[in-house]
């Protein structure tokens, strides 16, 4: 650096000054944005929010005001960041199916289920309701400490006295830096007892308190479906996941028909995104027992499925439903909370609800003082009122006559300032015996109160006890006999239902596939003779290629000659009233690709895949399934060569026959190929002029077959085949006499 520069400029590592400064903007976000303290549940931008329509004298019981004043209150005064997010925040607040207990009431549109956003601000209105006044209560009796806003101008609470535990009621969700939060919410009435029983017994592990907090109680309802042992493993570290399912009914139908009628959905779950994505299952035929879905929701959710014929399982359809879309969901769980010294950290439900009863037990003490600091200053005036009135002459004379009457009531009554400036204050009227009897019996009460106090800020059990009448007092406002109060989320478990294949869903007809000479794919229903002429039918200068029978819930495998296997569903093939489509169309199949094998697909089924050079593998038939119309590479032929070969393997079948265009033939174990997924294979058979002509797979005892060709339908076998029988990679001999003379098996 020069010796001239600016001493301002400091010569810091650019890692050391941007990691300090991640750092800070880390902890802003962690402990000033995103995180909810654990004693009121709240993140500061929703403790603003409320404070601000506190001063704006919003209560329930007043009128509305407009959002974009509160909005405009809460981000001038309290909280410098845009407008939009304040608005979300309380736009949040204030619906009845995000939080379970709304803190906010609002007026006009604010918002559906179906996932439509709420109106601007400037056309909604907006107060508060009880259960934001249960979190504000005591605010004016210093229940808790105050700071200066950002500009220092204001000042507003650091945390809310929250006389009930809004973090467990209501939940939290939010994301920090390198951390989140996800609380759902639960029944308040839960709670309270679970609280309660804390503290009474405060080592209460957390499956005693298990036995009163159910699970979550979400406001849209729904079936929580998770085991009890993963719910109280949940709850005891803090980190988990909760299953939950759509609540649903069957509903008969005139005639004997039935249909599902869904009323709740999941949590945080768009009705109308739901419907879109069950549409999508009907048009793309993923779920066919599903014929139809309607929404006939009006304030209530009403979703009407139609199940594809009166025969399904209602249960299966169901269960197809819950796995296919988010008529099913799993609500994540962690409890990542601020404590009481604005530390980040990963409570239990026993440590929650314990730092709950700890605020509480802050805020009535405080709130206890600052009556007991007004009772004191009442009560130093009324002993100054009540020496005026015993010598009530001498203090009209001293009013009248002295020239400085305070300081000479100072002096006279042994008074204090405060005292004297009062009795100065003194109306006329207020010198009636009546009222002296007044202040006497009101001076006796206060005393009373005031000894009440003190001794129940003395007693840890005395607090305990009016902090167990405050509960008890509280549950009675939110019990499960009231509206607001009532479960909506029922604990259920999910039914144990056999699952169902995809194939076994779709009805069982039989069809005949039938693939043209020229890559022409079509499906006739039913099982046609296949050398009917009539049945295969071809466009001028095409032919027959491949023809064989199938069931329209098969799965049909194709598979060209450069390897690459493709999948059709057989009830999507082309009609067979016309010529089909090309296959081309169906498959990213390149036009000079020929096609060497078309079959329907067998799980347990196994196939040989030779190559023209006599390369080749054993395959499963699951391996050649391909999931994207791109296909699935299976064998790689070498450069020159392509498949020639896909021959299905019996299950006694112990050896392979393999011919070449030389018309040399050789037996191999089958033991000696290997079975892969993919790849080039290994040396079948070697070749010095030409390739592989054909191969099949048979059983040794039961010797090698071959067709003696004409319209007969007559074969050969040769029982002594060992003559022909050597390793892998050999060349082989001359096939026994009678063999066909184009060299194929069949």
């Amino acid at each position: 650096m020069p010796d001239t520069a600016d001493p301002r400029i400091l010569d810091t590592p650019f890692a050391d000054a941007l990691s300090e400064r991640y750092l800070v903007y880390a902890l802003s976000t962690i402990t000033a944005r995103s995180l909810p303290d654990v004693r009121d549940g709240l993140k500061p931008v929703h403790r603003r929010i409320l404070w601000g329509m506190r001063l704006l004298r919003l209560d329930p019981a007043t009128g509305y005001k407009k959002c974009a004043r509160i909005v405009g209150d809460v981000m001038g005064k309290y909280h410098p960041h845009g407008d939009a997010s304040i608005y979300d925040a309380l736009v949040r607040l204030a619906q009845g199916f995000a939080l379970r207990y709304p803190l906010v009431d609002g007026q006009g549109n604010f918002g559906n289920v179906d996932g439509d956003n709420a109106a601007a601000m400037r056309y909604t209105e907006a107060r508060l309701t009880a259960a934001a006044a249960d979190l504000m209560d005591g605010l004016d009796e210093d229940s808790v400490a105050f700071r200066e806003t950002y500009n220092g101008e204001e000042s507003e609470p650091e945390v809310l006295p929250a006389a009930f535990p809004n973090l467990l009621a209501n939940g939290a969700a939010g994301i920090a830096v390198g951390m989140a939060t996800s609380i759902p919410p639960h029944n308040l009435a839960e709670i309270v007892d679970a609280a309660t029983h804390l503290l009474d017994e405060p080592t209460a592990s957390v499956e005693a308190l298990m036995k009163h907090v159910k699970g979550p109680d979400f406001p849209t309802g729904g079936v929580l479906v998770e085991p009890a042992a993963a719910l109280a493993a949940a709850y005891a570290t803090g980190r988990g996941s909760f299953r939950l399912r759509a609540r649903w009914t069957e509903e008969k139908l005139p005639g004997g028909g039935w249909q599902i009628v869904v009323t709740e959905i999941p949590y945080q779950i768009q009705k109308g995104k739901l419907i879109e994505d069950i549409a999508a299952l009907i048009n793309d035929r993923k779920l066919p027992i599903l014929a139809d879905i309607r929404d006939e929701s009006d304030a209530a959710i009403r979703l009407v499925l139609e199940p594809r014929a009166r025969t399904v399982d209602a249960a299966v359809l169901m269960e197809s439903l819950f796995r296919l879309t988010d008529l099913e969901t799993r609500f994540p769980l962690n409890m990542n909370v601020l404590d009481r010294d604005r530390v980040p950290r990963v409570m239990s439900l026993r440590e929650v609800l314990q730092a709950f009863l700890d605020h509480q037990t802050e805020v009535k003490a405080r709130r206890t003082r600052f009556r007991l600091a007004k009772i004191d200053d009442r009560i130093e005036l009324l002993d100054g009122y009540l020496k005026a009135y015993l010598s009530i002459d001498e203090v009209i004379r001293i009013i009248r006559e002295d020239d400085d009457p305070r300081a000479e009531l100072m002096t006279r009554f042994a008074l204090s300032e405060r005292q004297a400036e009062a009795i100065l204050n003194l109306r006329l009227r207020a010198l009636r015996r009546l009222e002296e009897i007044e202040i006497t019996k009101e001076h006796k009460a206060l005393m009373a109160e005031a000894k009440k106090l003190r001794a129940l800020l003395a007693s840890p059990d005395a607090q305990r006890r009016r902090l167990r009448d405050d509960l008890g007092k509280l549950r009675a406002r939110y019990g499960p006999d009231t509206a607001l109060g009532a479960r909506r989320t029922e604990i259920g478990s999910a039914p144990v239902v056999a699952s169902v294949a995809f194939e076994a869903m779709l009805p069982r007809e039989p069809v005949t596939v039938i693939l043209s000479a020229k890559g022409w794919i079509r499906a006739l229903k039913g099982h046609a003779e296949l050398a009917s002429g009539d049945a295969l039918k071809f466009k001028e200068g095409d032919g027959p290629g491949f023809a064989f029978h199938a069931v329209s819930t098969d799965r049909i495998v194709v598979i060209a000659a450069s390897g690459r296997s493709y999948t059709l569903a057989a009830d999507r093939l082309p009609g067979g009233r016309g010529f089909g489509e090309p296959v081309r169309l169906m498959v990213d199949l390149a036009g000079d690709v020929g096609v060497v094998a078309v079959f329907a697909h067998r799980p347990d089924a196994r196939y040989v895949l030779a190559a023209s050079d006599g390369r080749g593998f054993v395959v499963a038939g699951d391996d050649l399934l391909a999931e994207t119309r791109k296909g699935r590479q299976v064998m790689t032929p070498r450069a020159g060569a392509t498949v020639r070969v896909v021959r299905p393997l019996g299950p006694a079948d112990d050896y392979l026959a393999l011919i070449g265009d030389n018309r040399k033939l050789l037996l191999v174990a089958l033991a000696e190929v290997p079975v892969m997924a993919r790849g080039q294979g290994v040396a079948l058979q070697k070749y010095r002029d030409g390739g592989l002509a054909d191969a099949t797979a048979f059983r040794r005892a039961d010797g090698l077959s071959w067709p003696m060709g004409g319209a007969t339908g007559r074969t050969r076998t040769e029982a002594d085949v060992g003559p022909w029988v050597g390793p892998r990679g050999g060349t082989g001999r001359l096939p026994p006499q009678g063999f066909p003379r184009d060299n194929r098996f069949s």
